[in-house]
């Protein structure tokens, strides 16, 4: 949505709309006087809750007029928006902010910031309230129609957050040998047509085709460019305390794990193999048992769950990996799915990202330790919470747990098995 410079200008020069909102940033010293946060954060709200618009800072709503944005302070605005969509708005959102120059009246290219949000599957409160757009201003959305809203977007997320296109990338930032690999053999329609019905690419009502959520996550090589949460923080430690206590902690590694979510999957079991203990023994028969703080198999369906049915839509969450010298534990984002509960989910399934799990049961295993147990990284039968608790329980002498944390973050704690009793 006026994503070229020429598009921009123009309606620029025309004026607000329905879909173009113009606000000057003013400044008192060093700090923003203006915009404030809750008013940026109505304004976004209304386009979320509406078609979708565009907002640029540094131009002067009612003379059109460019007036730019100091270069130094360009973060600082930038900071600004962030705050007003992730800590001012419910859900929040997670729009695509551009930096560019765009001439003032006497030519001179001046920094701005391009702010565009998509129409969104949710319906958003802000500060005011709830908001839509309705020509050049936002208003009030009236108690009748907010109600038909809710009900419309709600039936509307039978297509999942996962199918949603994202606008900032096209589909040249997909890598064709990435999303080729989910095709059969011999397919001849055009790339289009063929992501599409992977649910890796949708058609946009205004700008064409871009790649959906599930298409970057699994066919980008560097998905974090357009989701900057979609990696995996992993972090060992030394010691056993809980992190707020953790005066005799000190971390031992840590790395950011990126790129496509299979990629994520298996180097985030390299970094867990690499970090925790493997004692040895020798049994009767000869040879060598190797004995390990954790289960591969299990630690490797945990972290294919976490990436599999995380909350996307969730700006500024990641899943968080965390080891000691005791337990692991993945932090998860998002509540869980439908009616299940920490307590059901041995014994039931459901999937928030239908597209991401079926890719991820089309995307053949890359490892031989894994491998001969599982030919693909999903097998949608419900198996792997059951693996999980068995496989662990059966290693460490400690069942697992899951817990909801703040309604918001599901945890996962896998307890290591005691090496030192194992035979050393």
């Amino acid at each position: 949505m006026l994503a070229t410079r020429t598009e921009l200008l123009v309606k620029i020069g025309l004026g607000e709309d329905s879909f173009l909102e113009l606000k000057e940033v003013r400044f008192a010293g060093t700090r923003i006087r203006g915009p404030e946060q809750d008013d940026l954060a109505d304004e976004l709200a209304a386009f979320a809750n509406t078609r979708g618009g565009v907002l640029v800072l540094g131009v002067d709503d009612k003379t059109r007029a460019v007036i730019g944005i100091p270069l130094e302070r360009l973060d600082a605005v930038e900071a600004l928006v962030r705050q007003a969509c992730e800590d001012s708005i419910k859900p929040a959102l997670a729009p695509v902010i551009e930096r560019l120059r765009l001439p003032d009246v006497a030519g001179i290219e001046q920094p701005v910031l391009r702010v565009e949000t998509p129409r969104s599957l949710f319906v958003h409160q802000s500060p005011g309230g709830y908001f839509h757009r309705v020509g050049s201003s936002k208003r009030p959305i009236p108690p009748d129609q907010l109600a038909r809203l809710f009900q419309v977007r709600s039936q509307s997320r039978v297509i999942r957050y996962d199918e949603t296109p994202v606008i900032a990338a096209g589909l040249d930032d997909l890598d064709e040998r990435l999303w080729r690999r989910f095709l059969p053999a011999q397919t001849y329609e055009a790339p289009e047509q063929l992501l599409s019905k992977l649910a890796m690419a949708d058609r946009d009502e205004r700008d064409g085709w871009h790649p959906t959520i599930a298409g970057v996550l699994l066919a980008s090589r560097a998905p974090e460019r357009f989701l900057p949460c979609a990696f995996i923080q992993a972090v060992a430690y030394q010691g056993h305390l809980p992190l707020p206590l953790a005066g005799s902690v000190y971390q031992r590694d840590a790395r950011d794990i990126t790129g496509p979510l299979d990629k994520q999957i298996l180097e985030t079991c390299d970094f867990v193999r690499k970090n925790m203990r493997v004692a040895a023994k020798k049994p009767p028969s000869g040879g060598r048992e190797d004995l390990p703080q954790f289960d591969m198999l299990a630690i490797f369906e945990a972290v294919t769950n976490a990436v599999a049915h995380r909350d996307y839509s969730m700006a500024g969450s990641k899943v968080r990996l965390r080891m000691f010298d005791d337990r692991l534990e993945i932090y998860t984002p998002g509540l869980l799915v439908n009616t299940l509960s920490p307590e059901s989910l041995p014994y039931r399934q459901a999937s928030r990202n239908e597209a991401i799990t079926s890719l991820l049961a089309r995307c053949p295993v890359d490892g031989a330790e894994i491998r001969s147990h599982r030919s693909y990284f999903m097998d949608k039968r419900g198996e792997g919470v059951p693996i999980i608790l068995a496989r662990s329980e059966a290693l460490s002498g400690k069942r697992p747990e899951y817990r909801l944390l703040d309604e918001s973050e599901l945890l996962l704690t896998i307890f290591a098995a005691d090496i030192g009793l194992m035979g050393l």
